[in-house]
């Protein structure tokens, strides 16, 4: 008879998806768990573009996992992403859960803004962690200006995280923290389009108010995509690289983009991505990015017809923990 230790270590999740998963966006979903393992059994690294609300999903409790696994080696993101991650990790305790969102009024979500939150679908964040986690932010973004010095967004909070200006407020275990996992891993995290985020609104409001002297204190936008190409041809030199998309917008089309600039504008050679799954809930439309069925990119220089590629229409927070799940030997 299986000891109880070996039944809690056998991939019963896998095999269920085996068993189960046999069509539509199920089957789908199987083939790119598969092809993902595959990807990394034949020696390949994964990029993963992270859009969408996933931080706040606390999506970190299964991706921090894949990141300390060594199956993701570079994310890109949406600064939103970057900074919620934080705001969960050291205020989960204070956040409020909505299960009946969908029947809120006007006038309950104006309660709900005067009682000091902020709703992203059923969950609502405390304003008073985005203005806790703001003073050491910004007080790091002050003294790069100061000395004429700049980083990224995510060096800023792993400098946050080594100098453990924030480990004293942890409210969570870290160990559910995709960006506390991506510092101990020392993976790069680009954010594009990082003024679209709560503390990019907050930077914005210092310098004009003088108490940050220069924008230059933050890394510029082409500076993070400089940074992507220059790892990626670093990574495609020794292995061919995958690109894991939840969601779309600029999260995903900034960091796939890396691969036509070095082609095209560089005019240097690089293999394309060899690898490429998206979960979305957006079907294919007049323009859409977030819909737009893998075979476009091959016209862009992005992906080739042979690469093995899979198209998810469901929700990322279903899907995605099942996916690196099966990754995981789970």
């Amino acid at each position: 008879m299986m000891t109880r230790s070996k039944q809690e270590n056998s991939p019963v999740i896998s095999r269920f998806m085996e068993k189960h998963f046999r069509h539509f966006n199920a089957r789908e979903t199987l083939a790119a768990a598969e092809g993902y393992r595959g990807h990394l059994d034949q020696g390949g690294k994964m990029l993963l573009a992270m859009a969408g609300a996933m931080s706040t999903a606390e999506l970190g409790i299964s991706l921090a996992e894949m990141i300390r696994a060594d199956k993701i080696h570079a994310i890109s993101c949406t600064a939103a992403n970057l900074e919620e991650d934080v705001f969960n990790l050291v205020a989960h305790s204070e956040y409020k859960i909505c299960s009946e969102y969908r029947d809120l009024s006007p006038d309950d979500e104006a309660q709900l803004r005067d009682s000091g939150f902020n709703r992203v679908t059923d969950t609502c964040i405390p304003e008073s962690v985005m203005r806790h986690i703001e003073g050491p932010f910004m007080e790091q973004c002050s003294r790069l200006a100061d000395q004429g010095l700049a980083m990224f967004p995510y060096q800023i909070f792993y400098h946050l995280f080594e100098e453990k200006a924030l480990q004293p407020y942890f409210d969570i275990s870290p160990s559910d923290s995709w960006l506390y996992a991506a510092w101990e891993k020392g993976i790069p995290v680009y954010s594009p389009g990082f003024e679209d985020s709560t503390l990019g609104n907050i930077f914005a409001a210092r310098v004009m108010q003088g108490k940050i002297q220069s924008h230059h204190a933050i890394r510029t936008g082409t500076e993070q995509m400089q940074d992507l190409i220059e790892w990626y041809l670093a990574t495609d030199a020794a292995a061919p690289i995958g690109f894991f998309q939840i969601g779309g917008g600029i999260a995903g089309d900034f960091a796939i983009c890396s691969v036509p600039t070095i082609l095209q504008d560089l005019q240097q050679d690089c293999r394309l991505w060899q690898y490429f799954a998206q979960i979305s809930d957006s079907t294919t439309s007049y323009g859409s990015y977030s819909g737009a069925v893998p075979n476009e990119k091959i016209t862009w220089h992005k992906l080739a017809p042979e690469t093995p590629t899979f198209m998810i229409n469901s929700d990322a927070s279903l899907v995605a923990p099942l996916i690196f799940a099966y990754v995981l030997g789970q």
